[in-house]
């Protein structure tokens, strides 16, 4: 077992490298949180697609026993363990795998193989993708928030020779799906980035002052984690998605808008200069972009989310209620003010959101919580990932305070 990431995992990383790949033409994979909700349907994928794909690291926080089954079955060159204290006793239940412990673990598996998913949750997945990036990987995203509370410093790792970035958020990859048939950006007039409303479409003010931890967590079409799920309850996780396509595709926020969509079949759109769309459909099934972001440019041959069109199919669109939802506007606002802006959004919502499932905070009071937080953004420079951490822990502390002062007043 390692710590040192100039050692093992720095040895790791050189083998890798020289080899270029797999000898036998395979992808080779890193799944760094790869016994989370991304990650377990990533490692379906491969399963399903052994031909394919070779994972060669995997990575998680805690959840020892599911990440030791998977480096069983899957043979990986490398485990990472985020908690030290947990790393021995996954160590001796691996023998002849390397296991790093802590964070240079993760950061050595994102460097290793020919595509990294970063299926980490919130803002702690920045230091895979910029590692990632940094070492000319293909980073399979799902972990947006990396993206943008650090997006001054992952578009400067973007510029690495061989770095990419394929987004596995469903909306993003539908719009990159899109992208490619337009015909260059010149052909595109507008995205629609797509949202299923959430659990509280159409609920009245009353109501949702009234929402608890279990309503919030009742996603009408998603299976996700929890703080995931509570965004797209909010719609911050849409005004999320909003900053990401800025970031990702480089068009300006007043041509990118949010249309709720409740059957999420549509998973957005790109609308062309002529007035012709482009849309992707399929029933919700996250390993069809986790396959598309691992494959690309080519794709798999398992229909994952196929549609029957034979059984009738009803698709309905309507403008999200942004006096209800404030958390979309909000995000907007950060977008726009730029900067610092974003990460002070993206922690403080992490906060509320954390506050809110403690059941320290109502869900009211997550947009009160970040709006309170955004006024308080100082504009600040965001050269480093020095400067990006900086602006987190400031941004948390005054959303920590908006937490307790709210509580005490309620």
């Amino acid at each position: 077992m390692s710590t040192d990431p100039s050692a093992a995992g720095g040895k790791l990383a050189g083998e890798m490298s020289r080899q270029d790949g797999d000898p036998t033409g395979r992808t080779t994979v890193s799944l760094i949180g790869s016994t989370g909700s991304i990650g377990t349907q990533a490692v379906d994928v491969v399963r399903r697609h052994p031909e394919r794909f070779e994972v060669v690291a995997l990575a998680a926080r805690r959840s020892v026993d599911l990440l030791v089954g998977q480096a069983l079955e899957l043979r990986p060159r490398l485990v990472a363990v985020g908690d030290p204290d947990l790393a021995a006793g996954v160590a001796a239940r691996l023998p002849g795998v390397e296991v790093m412990a802590g964070e240079a673990g993760f950061e050595v598996a994102a460097r290793l193989g020919d595509v990294v998913v970063n299926g980490v949750v919130g803002f702690a997945g920045l230091p895979v993708t910029m590692a990632a990036l940094e070492a000319g990987r293909r980073l399979a995203l799902a972990n947006k928030e990396s993206l943008i509370a650090g997006a001054p410093v992952v578009q400067k790792a973007r510029a690495t020779p061989g770095a990419e970035i394929v987004p596995v958020d469903s909306e993003h990859c539908a719009i990159h799906q899109c992208l490619q048939a337009a015909g260059g950006p010149d052909a595109v007039s507008r995205l629609l980035v797509t949202a299923s409303g959430g659990p509280f479409r159409g609920a009245t003010p009353r109501q949702l002052a009234e929402v608890d931890v279990e309503q919030a967590l009742a996603h009408p079409t998603w299976r996700m984690g929890p703080k995931i799920t509570v965004d797209s309850s909010t719609l911050m996780n849409k005004g999320l998605e909003v900053i990401e396509a800025h970031e990702l595709f480089g068009l300006a926020y007043d041509r990118i808008d949010v249309v709720v969509h409740p059957q999420s079949i549509v998973h957005s759109m790109v609308e062309l200069v002529d007035g012709a769309t482009l849309a992707q459909l399929s029933l919700p099934d996250m390993r069809l972009p986790i396959g598309y972001a691992m494959g690309f440019p080519d794709r798999l041959p398992t229909a994952y989310g196929a549609i029957d069109w034979s059984s009738p199919v009803s698709l309905t669109f309507e403008p999200p209620d942004r006096d209800l939802f404030r958390c979309l506007d909000l995000a907007y606002r950060a977008g726009r003010q730029g900067g610092a802006a974003p990460a002070w959004l993206n922690a403080a919502n992490e906060v509320a959101v954390a506050a809110f499932l403690d059941r320290r905070l109502d869900w009211l009071g997550i947009a009160e919580v970040v709006a309170e937080t955004l006024d308080a953004c100082e504009d600040e420079p965001m050269h480093s990932v020095a400067d990006v951490l900086a602006a987190d822990r400031r941004a948390r502390r005054h959303a920590e305070g908006a937490v307790d002062r709210r509580r005490r007043a309620r």
